[in-house]
């Protein structure tokens, strides 16, 4: 019976003057996510409402699954719409709406009528005490409650009129696009996926990078980070994926530097070569999936350590998350299960037995010197080797 959607927002209805700007990202973002499913669909902004109004035959389980996934979208209310024919229609339709919606019996309800459109005959308040009365008459095991009712039925006087008295949650933060666009340093582990997820929702626009390090990491597991991407993207909008091959440079490191160190200095290449790829690509910061202390390169100082490399502002929005909330946030967002696929990637291949979890910035920058001869090289045939895939849902 549903045949719209009123889309609800939070955050954006207190930008003030700039909140068209934050409200077109959002229409954008509705509209691609519409886009994956049966039908054809209409997406509307007006007077401060979001509508998204169905012109053919649709699966309604469909829009709503997709629509959850869109960042900005506080709640999701399916709509019934009818062209305004009088007061009589409208209690006619309302009463049709409270059977079919509502059936429950013994319940209590409240009307809230919105009339936006000033030219119609009754005001607000009278249309609340009228459609409430034939509420009553048609359904007498309902009661009023106009302080903590069970059914709060909306209904808005636009040039047409809109009945809803559900929310579907939303996932909430600020529309994709909307705060500029970083770099995320993509594995094929649990952490990073979610850190991609987490920056995302606060509206930023997402591209990544991968380090392949082939023959150790096989294309199994290129192919993992590359479906963790594609199930990223279902909520951040297509992400454009940087294949790096960093075989030689672990493989140099390994030889000219102190095995307890290898991870830190690796990481701090990777963190450079990310840097380079983000600048030539308009980001204006690098996303990695970080929580202080859970393995050796995370600890306060080997985080510092990586951070000496970097000019470009470095988002972890895991950092203070222990592993089970982060494992629980990957499974709501549907990556876990392709994260935990047992195919190593080149972090893990090249990991030390006693890797330094204290590391001193000078002692790194000291034996990075030992890579003075070939790495400046290695980094730029690295870059050189930038696959770019553009991964969607």
């Amino acid at each position: 019976m549903f045949t719209a959607f009123l889309i609800k927002y939070a955050e954006i209805g207190v930008k003030g003057k700039n909140r068209y700007l934050f409200e077109e990202a959002l229409v954008k973002q509705i509209k691609y996510a519409v886009k994956r499913c049966e039908g054809e669909f209409k997406v509307t902004r007006t007077q401060g409402r979001i509508y998204v109004e169905a012109q053919s035959d649709f699966d309604f389980d469909e829009v709503t699954d997709n629509l959850k996934t869109v960042f900005g979208i506080s709640g999701i209310c399916p709509v019934v719409y009818l062209e305004d024919e009088g007061i009589e229609k409208l209690g006619e339709a309302i009463v049709a709406y409270m059977e079919k919606v509502h059936p429950e019996q013994n319940q209590s309800f409240k009307v809230h009528a919105r009339r936006a459109r000033k030219n119609y005959p009754l005001n607000s308040m009278e249309l609340n005490s009228e459609l409430g009365g034939i509420i009553l008459a048609a359904r007498p095991d309902l009661q009023v409650d106009v302080h903590n009712p069970a059914i709060l039925l909306s209904v808005e006087i636009r040039e047409k009129i809109y009945i809803y008295s559900k929310t579907i949650p939303g996932p909430g933060g600020m529309p994709v696009g909307s705060g500029g666009k970083a770099m995320l340093l993509l594995s094929g582990g649990i952490d990073s996926p979610v850190a991609g997820y987490m920056i995302a929702k606060r509206g930023v626009k997402i591209d990544a990078v991968y380090f392949h390090a082939p023959p150790y990491t096989s294309e199994r597991a290129k192919q993992k980070v590359v479906d963790l991407a594609r199930q990223v993207s279902y909520y951040t909008g297509p992400i454009y994926l940087h294949v790096i091959n960093f075989t030689e440079i672990q493989l140099y490191i390994y030889e000219k530097c102190p095995h307890e160190e290898l991870t830190i200095i690796m990481r701090r290449y990777m963190m450079r070569i990310a840097e380079h790829i983000a600048g030539e690509t308009g980001c204006l910061g690098l996303i990695t999936g970080e929580s202080i202390g859970q393995v050796a390169s995370q600890t306060l100082p080997s985080l510092a350590a990586t951070n000496e490399v970097c000019t470009m502002a470095v988002y972890r929005p895991l950092i203070g998350m222990d592993k089970m909330e982060i494992v629980e946030l990957s499974e709501k967002i549907g990556t876990y299960e392709t994260s935990i696929l047992p195919y190593e990637d080149c972090c893990t291949i090249f990991v030390a037995k006693h890797p330094v979890t204290k590391p001193n910035v000078e002692r790194i920058r000291k034996h990075e010197k030992n890579l003075e001869e070939r790495i400046d090289e290695l980094v730029a045939e690295a870059l050189r080797t930038d696959e770019v895939l553009v991964v969607h849902r």
